[in-house]
């Protein structure tokens, strides 16, 4: 191991002894980590097995002042060609655990579980509520972070509460709080755990009962809609940019004539405006040059913002 600007020797070897030798990476590439298949080295990733380690690393990591950048799935993000500073805290298989209260019409999943696998184990249970969800490649720490949301269902309507560490602002430790939803403040892709930069540890989801055949019905018919719409067979962060208030993105870029607009190997998608892919090798900067590419066509035709729902990550 070797320290990095940020990440001194002796922080390594903390870090390390917390997590695990073989859970600390050093310059691991980021686009092994998105499903955008883009970005740079992070200097140290780590991935904590256990919610003390991770709160005992997030302490660490803001104790010594370290920039910290938590990703789950990596599904809403772009992150740039010459990687991230400091350390990424990857969440996503090693805290996965999902638990059912089904008695109770709960499940309380970690941050690091998919969605697709709290909505499945809700379905067996025949627990409804997750179904417009379970295709969203996010983790549940990501969903409650942006309110992620498909179809007519968002994380906020089925969210009950989260615990989650609260970073303190003067280079003390953290606190771990549970939070209800109801003063998660979550609206469109927003969520109070975004706004003070708050790290999910879990959340618990409260549903309904019906039956795993209703449940699983409706989650096939989710699966179809998005297959015939959307380019899952292409490498993308999903939706590029939010849906800007009384229109569609997707729409007006469509009609803006930019249906396979090419920066480099990043592409509008031909299936669906609103998705810009990777072709092949598409680097962060394509990415971008195709982002204001659109935006300002989209601005010039129509008057209209368009604002990305991707989240920049790191130094472009």
């Amino acid at each position: 191991m070797h320290e990095h600007e940020y990440v001194s020797e002796e922080m390594l070897c903390v870090l390390a002894q917390i997590a695990g030798e073989d859970n600390v990476l050093m310059t691991e590439p980021m686009r092994d980590h998105t499903t955008f298949k883009i970005g740079g080295p992070a200097d140290v990733m780590v991935t904590p097995t256990t919610p003390e380690a991770l709160v005992r690393v997030l302490d660490t990591c803001y104790l010594g002042n370290v920039p910290v950048t938590v990703v789950g799935n990596g599904s809403d993000l772009l992150v740039g060609d010459r990687g991230v500073r400091g350390v990424v805290v990857l969440l996503r298989d090693n805290l996965s655990e999902v638990e059912l209260d089904a008695s109770r019409w709960r499940v309380t999943a970690q941050a690091g579980a998919l969605l697709r696998d709290v909505a499945l184990a809700a379905a067996d249970a025949g627990l409804s509520g997750m179904e417009p969800l379970w295709g969203i490649p996010a983790t549940v720490g990501g969903a409650c972070f942006m309110n992620a949301g498909a179809y007519d269902g968002t994380t906020g309507e089925v969210l009950e509460s989260v615990r989650a560490y609260v970073p303190s602002k003067q280079g003390n430790r953290g606190s771990v709080v549970t939070l209800e939803a109801r003063d998660l403040n979550m609206g469109y892709r927003k969520s109070r755990v975004h706004d003070d930069g708050l790290i999910v540890i879990s959340a618990t989801f409260k549903l309904s009962p019906s039956t795993p055949a209703m449940v699983r019905a409706a989650m096939d018919d989710y699966q179809a809609r998005r297959e015939e719409k959307q380019p899952l067979e292409m490498a993308s962060a999903g939706s590029t940019f939010k849906r800007p208030a009384g229109y569609f993105a997707g729409k007006l870029i469509m009609d803006a004539g930019l249906r396979g607009a090419r920066v480099g190997d990043a592409q509008v998608s031909e299936k669906h405006c609103g998705f810009v892919v990777n072709t092949g090798h598409a680097s962060a900067k394509d990415v971008l040059g195709l982002i204001e590419h659109v935006q300002s066509e989209v601005k010039a035709q129509f008057g209209v913002d368009l604002e990305p729902e991707v989240r920049m990550v790191g130094e472009f």
